[in-house]
């Protein structure tokens, strides 16, 4: 049985892609199998908007189940006539509702937006039917997937499975808390300052930032260069397989790049690898149980051979929230403050805020002065990390953030109060320094009963040595487990 599972319905509901996939090529379960043991979680355990885990904004379960029993059909086929197998058949995704599928809404959270339905599918989505993966689900994230707790007047709150008053995180919230209660087998997600790895880190799975381009995004914010759509899951391999269908370049994506279908985890151990260690990234106040947990997998790398070597970084806080804030004021906040012109009064104060914000760094910098702000942060990573072959981190400081939180007023931590929320995160330089494929693997547990991740971070395009570390953590450093939902 699935470690932490208590029945056969989690137990399947539980199963990792890798191992479903082998089960349904074998016939010794049935894609309708897994499909209904998640179905059922999500009944008994989901909840509601107010209280419960609300991981959805909507479901296809009517859809879902017909290609459920396709799949199926599928394999008994291919069984009998031998044949190539699409690399998600049968395989439940639940997709983030930012990923646009065709004739369903397309709402990302806004009141602006409200009955806005998708012309088409976003090349996420199409690259995920034609895999074969099932979308019965689509997951909740804040408004304009703006900050980093899951909540919004249009879909209520989305609360972490592991503690149900404590944050998924965010943006991809809806995500990471619909893998950790096992009510699908992978996820969508995007990042454009976090919000794939935040939510990871926070409910103890695996989120991956790619290198920008690397999985095509649409319409004009694609453009952006800190952004990015990714893979979550509830393994390192998983995760990997899901960003090999997702990855490479796309026809109405003119930045995306490189080949369609190619995994990015490779073979090899650590042994002889140089893995940078930084526990802070400058001065990110990190709470003691996530700088301990962070040393444990260090600690664990160095007895499997790797070399660890401490990394000073010339960094702070406020100086990475200058400058995205200064990126956000040219390009993301415009674009939200024209979206949603007219609902100002509906919109939540996250997101207000945000705007503001970033209409203030825009009056303090230039867009030539953010890039020459941006380019600094990545000469000074790229030359702490010279000679590694990875840098390992915190994923966030804080061990954990309320279901509810605004945090309009910044963020207490245990040794000093941060001015932004955002600095309670160590992902945000990762998106100034765009090229670097990261992968966020859990790391233990805190004391407020909510996971800890750490964060690989790879030298820019080097996708295998990201999943190659990532992978070693996650067989020396053995997970949380899965939630008690009773």
């Amino acid at each position: 049985m699935t470690p932490g599972a208590t029945t056969a319905v989690d137990s399947l509901a539980l199963l990792p892609a890798t191992e479903a996939l082998a089960l349904f090529r074998s016939l010794e379960i049935s894609p309708v199998e897994v499909l209904e043991a998640q179905i059922q979680r999500i009944e008994s355990h989901n909840g509601d908007r107010e209280t419960g885990i609300n991981a959805f904004t909507e479901t296809l379960f009517d859809t879902a189940r017909a290609r459920a029993h396709a799949a199926a059909d599928e394999y008994v086929r291919l069984a009998r006539e031998g044949g190539d197998v699409p690399a998600l058949l049968g395989l439940s995704v639940a997709t983030k509702e930012k990923h646009g599928i065709a004739g369903l809404k397309l709402e990302q959270g806004l009141a602006a937006h409200r009955g806005r339905i998708a012309t088409a599918d976003h090349p996420v989505v199409e690259r995920l039917k034609t895999a074969g993966g099932i979308i019965h689900a689509r997951t909740t994230s804040p408004e304009f997937s703006c900050a980093t707790t899951t909540h919004s007047p249009m879909w209520g709150i989305t609360r972490n499975p592991w503690n149900m008053q404590a944050s998924p995180g965010g943006s991809s919230g809806g995500s990471g808390a619909a893998l950790a209660a096992g009510f699908t087998t992978l996820a969508t997600a995007s990042d454009i300052a976090g919000s794939t790895r935040i939510p990871a880190g926070f409910t103890g799975t695996v989120g991956y930032k790619a290198p920008y381009g690397r999985i095509p995004g649409a319409g004009a914010l694609a453009a952006d260069w800190y952004r990015g759509d990714g893979p979550m899951g509830r393994t390192v391999a998983d995760t990997a397989l899901l960003a090999s269908v997702l990855s490479g370049r796309h026809h109405s994506d003119h930045g995306s790049w490189g080949e369609n279908g190619s995994n990015p985890l490779g073979g090899g151990d650590v042994t002889g690898l140089r893995i940078g260690l930084s526990l802070t990234l400058g001065d990110y106040p990190v709470a003691p149980e996530i700088r301990e947990n962070t040393l444990k997998v260090a600690r664990a790398l160095e007895a499997a051979g790797a070399v660890i070597v401490p990394v000073d970084l010339p960094w702070t806080t406020a100086r990475i929230t200058e400058t995205t804030f200064a990126h956000f004021g040219h390009i993301l906040g415009p674009a939200m403050a024209a979206e949603t012109a007219g609902t100002e009064s509906e919109l939540a104060a996250y997101t207000a805020r945000f705007i503001k914000d970033a209409a203030a760094a825009a009056k303090r910098y230039s867009l030539v002065e953010s890039l020459a702000m941006d380019h600094a942060l990545q000469a000074e990573l790229a030359a702490a990390t010279d000679g590694l072959d990875a840098l390992l981190c915190p994923t966030s400081a804080v061990a954990s953030l309320a279901a509810d939180g605004d945090y309009l007023d910044g963020i207490d931590t245990a040794t000093r109060h941060l001015g932004h929320y955002w600095e309670a995160h160590l992902t945000s330089p990762f998106n100034v320094a765009n090229r670097c494929p990261v992968v966020s693997v859990p790391s233990g547990m805190s004391t407020d009963s909510v996971p800890t991740g750490v964060q690989v971070v790879a030298h820019p395009f080097d996708e295998a040595m990201a999943f190659r570390v990532a992978a070693a953590v996650e067989s020396l450093v053995p997970g949380p487990g899965f939630p008690p939902l009773g």
